[in-house]
């Protein structure tokens, strides 16, 4: 495709400029609505969150604005604006309306759900994450209007904004399941999420999966007395021990059989691309708070926690954890477990391995429970995607030209059950930068940015279009 022409870049800055502070003034409405989906007594809140974003959708132009219930859960919000182009492909935007709680205790300088602009940022619970990031696409489509003298979207355009995100999305599945057929789209755009930094411009392409479990293990009926019996019976403690030792190799490699089927490796452009980010690996290490890096073998730091698969001890447990000695064998103890998965990697089967690894690392007499918790899928879309570069270069043009780099997150999301529902590949559309302080007090976005992701998102249409048709 040939570039944006400086016309419409131009009208796209100037419709955004001139409708800046309505725009923030709408922010602001929004995010003063405490949306805390995991504490009850804002359930109403999270309802009213909700119900603002479709009256301020349809108040945007959006034809189709509507709240959707989920079974039990906290409700969504789906929009629609077709495209006046029958044969025009369609895109879903995805985000949340839902915020972690914050209180002023926590360590906020101001009231968290009365937002605040500072030196050219905007502090408030939900600035970044993800209110703000969600909002910037209503401001987007009409730039895209007003730059192109449309009067409908270049691609038939759908949002579905859930409320329940930070509680893990516990009812996002079924939802999209069971309004797939209106959710159709030839692509996903999911704006939760961020870049670089502020003068590294990236796009994201995709995110690790999980999967959790929690091991429960049985020896002697009760505790019993070390003395009178220990070396003689097994210890479930011990074992549990032994059975978290056992998750790795000498290489650091996860040791389950077969964990590591269909893994999609690293490629020598991807390894290359990621290379190239201005990775400061001490300052990495300050933000986790840790003294040294560590994992797998022949892997970088971001290649482990972007691109590779891993299993952690969340917790372990067993016997008495009170003050001074007790000298017991425990009846019982536990380890959780959790398995960060990427591309090629299903999490079914990844229970199965481990299902089947565990009795062969056990000793006679220790009996055992395995429960798994709800798993979330990977999600990539493979660099040279037609879609894919369709964003690169709708971010480039926001960014005045710049070379925009690709990152994955290490993180786990519902991106992937949109992918595997839909089977649509997933974009990432966010101008978050790791100073906003996500789930921390002091939340924040930087303004500047929040606006060249309008931009972006107002070029996106008319790329996605090109991509997608071709």
């Amino acid at each position: 495709m040939s570039p944006t022409p400086d016309s419409a870049v131009r009208t796209v800055r100037t419709y955004i400029a001139g409708h800046r502070d309505a725009f923030l003034g709408d922010l602001a409405q929004w995010l003063r609505i405490p949306s805390v989906s995991v504490q009850p007594e804002h359930a109403q809140d999270v309802r009213d969150s909700a119900r603002w974003l479709a009256d301020h959708l349809a108040g945007s132009g959006f034809p189709v604005a509507e709240v959707w219930e989920t079974d039990g859960g906290h409700p969504a919000v789906y929009a629609e604006w077709p495209s006046d182009d029958p044969d025009a492909p369609t895109v879903l935007v995805y985000g949340h309306h839902d915020v972690q709680p914050a209180a002023l205790a926590d360590g906020w300088a101001t009231d968290p759900f009365e937002p605040v602009i500072s030196d050219g940022r905007l502090y408030a619970r939900g600035a970044a994450d993800d209110k703000g990031q969600v909002l910037f696409h209503s401001l987007a489509v009409r730039a895209h209007l007003a730059a192109t003298g449309r009067t409908a979207p270049a691609v038939h355009l759908k949002l579905l904004v859930e409320g329940e995100e930070e509680a893990g999305s516990p009812h996002f599945r079924a939802l999209i399941e069971r309004h797939h057929e209106r959710l159709a789209a030839d692509a996903v755009v999911v704006s939760d999420t961020g870049m670089w930094s502020e003068t590294t411009p990236t796009v994201c392409t995709g995110m690790r999966g999980l999967a959790e479990c929690q091991i429960t293990l049985h020896g002697p009926a009760q505790d019993i007395h070390s003395g009178s019996f220990g070396g003689a019976v097994p210890n479930p403690a011990t074992t549990a021990a032994r059975l978290a030792a056992a998750l790795h190799d000498e290489d650091e490699r996860v040791a389950i059989p077969g964990f590591y089927d269909g893994v999609a490796e690293l490629t020598d452009e991807e390894r290359k691309l990621i290379a190239e980010l201005p990775f400061d690996e001490a300052s990495w290490l300050a933000s986790a708070h840790s003294g040294a890096t560590h994992g797998e073998r022949g892997h970088t730091t971001l290649e482990r926690v972007w691109a590779r698969p891993t299993a952690e001890v969340n917790g372990i447990a067993g016997g008495y954890q009170g003050p001074g000695g007790k000298t017991i064998i425990p009846a019982s103890a536990v380890l959780k477990l959790s398995f960060r998965l990427v591309a090629g990697q299903d999490p079914d089967k990844i229970e199965r391995a481990v299902r089947d690894w565990v009795p062969t690392r056990l000793p006679a007499g220790i009996r055992y429970e395995i429960t798994f918790n709800g798993a979330t899928r990977p999600c990539l879309t493979p660099l040279g995607h037609p879609a894919l570069t369709a964003v690169a270069r709708a971010m480039s043009t926001a960014f005045d030209g710049a070379a925009i780099r690709y990152t994955r997150e290490g993180g786990s999301g519902p991106a992937a059950d949109l992918q595997d529902v839909l089977a649509a590949p997933v974009l990432f559309l966010g101008i978050s930068v790791p100073s906003d302080g996500w789930h921390a007090p002091n939340e924040k976005v930087e303004l500047d940015l929040l606006f060249k992701g309008a931009e972006a998102g107002a070029h996106l249409w008319g790329e996605l279009r090109g991509a997608l048709s071709s």
